[in-house]
C-alpha cells in the first residue's frame, strides 16, 4: 500500500481519539450523583467531537488535495489521491463484497444490486439462484478483464444475481426498455440496460469513480463516459447525461455510505469521491 501522508494519519488518529474519549466516559448513576460526584461541564461536553463530525474531519482530510478545485484540475486532483489504494485479488472480491454488501437487517446475506433481493452470503457463484460479481463499468468497456486493477476494483464490483447480470451483460446504461425477470423493476433493450430507481445513483456514481481513477496512467485503459451505446471493446461507456441524470435523482444513501467507508477503513484504504461528493460530477462532466 502506499505511503499515507502524515497529516492524513494525524487527523485520522486524532479523530479515532475523539471518538474513543467519547465512548469512554462512564455514565453517572443516580447513586453516584447523589454521592457528589461532577458532572462534565457543558462546554467540556461540547467540545467533544462526536463520530459523525470525526468522520467528516478524516473524509475531509482525504480530499484535502481537491479543495478548491474544479474541472479538469479537480479530476486531475482526485485520481493521485484515489489512486494510492490496495490492490484485491479477483478471488478476494468474494469476501470483500461479502462484508461491503452485507444486508442491514440480515448479517448472513448481501443485497444485490440490481434486483434488490436480499440473498445468503453462501450462495456466491455460477449457478442459477446464486450471486456472482458484477462489473458495473462492463470489464469488456476497455478490454481489462479480471486482472488485479480495474477487474478487481471493488469499488465498481457488486453482488449481482447470476441470471440478471447475464441480462445486463456488458450493455451501456441507459432509460428504457423491458422489465428484467426478478430484476427488482430493471429494464433492458437490445443495447441498454436501466438498473432499478433505488441504485441508479450508485451506478451512475461508480462509472464517474472508474473514470477518475483509470486515467489511463499506470497501464490501464482511459476510462470515460461519453454520450453512445453499443461501444463494444472500447473504453467508454453511457450514456453520460443519463448517468449525470441519475446521480441527481438518487442521491447516496446510508448503505453506499457505509460501502464506501468499509472499502476504505478495511480493504482498498481510497474512497469514491463521488458518494462524498456527488456535485463533484458535475463539475467535472
Amino acid at each position: 500500500m502506499p505511503a499515507v501522508r502524515i497529516r492524513r494519519r494525524k487527523a485520522v488518529a486524532l479523530a479515532s481519539a475523539a471518538v474513543l474519549a467519547g465512548l469512554a466516559v462512564p455514565a453517572l448513576t443516580p447513586a453516584t450523583a447523589t454521592a457528589g460526584a461532577s458532572s462534565p461541564a457543558p462546554e467540556a461536553a461540547a467540545a467533544r467531537p462526536s463520530a459523525a463530525q470525526a468522520h467528516a474531519a478524516v473524509v475531509a482530510d482525504y480530499y484535502e488535495d481537491a479543495e478548491g478545485k474544479t474541472g479538469d484540475d479537480l479530476k486531475t486532483a482526485l485520481n493521485t489521491i484515489v489512486s494510492a489504494q490496495t490492490k484485491l485479488s479477483y478471488s478476494a472480491v468474494w469476501d470483500a463484497l461479502k462484508d461491503t454488501d452485507e444486508d442491514p437487517a440480515n448479517s448472513g446475506n448481501v443485497i444485490l444490486l440490481y434486483s434488490g433481493v436480499s440473498r445468503s452470503k453462501s450462495a456466491n457463484g455460477g449457478n442459477t439462484g446464486d450471486w456472482n460479481r458484477e462489473h458495473v463499468w462492463a470489464k469488456s468497456h476497455g478490454d481489462f478483464g479480471t486482472s488485479t486493477g480495474p477487474g478487481t476494483d471493488i469499488h465498481h464490483l457488486r453482488p449481482s444475481d447470476v441470471q440478471v447480470n447475464g441480462v445486463r451483460g456488458n450493455k451501456d446504461f441507459d432509460n428504457g426498455g423491458s422489465a428484467v425477470t426478478n430484476g427488482g423493476g430493471s429494464l433492458t433493450d437490445s443495447d441498454s440496460f436501466e438498473p432499478r430507481d433505488a441504485v441508479k445513483g450508485d451506478v451512475a456514481r461508480m462509472i464517474f469513480y472508474m473514470a477518475v481513477r483509470y486515467e489511463g496512467t499506470d497501464g490501464w485503459p482511459d476510462l470515460e463516459p461519453n454520450g453512445s451505446v453499443n461501444n463494444g471493446s472500447a473504453p467508454y461507456i453511457g450514456k453520460l447525461d443519463v448517468l449525470k441524470d441519475w446521480n441527481e435523482q438518487d442521491p447516496p444513501d446510508a448503505f453506499e455510505q457505509r460501502r464506501n467507508d468499509v472499502i476504505h477503513e478495511s480493504y482498498q484504504h481510497n474512497r469514491n469521491p463521488f458518494v462524498d461528493h456527488p456535485e463533484w460530477a458535475e463539475s467535472i462532466w
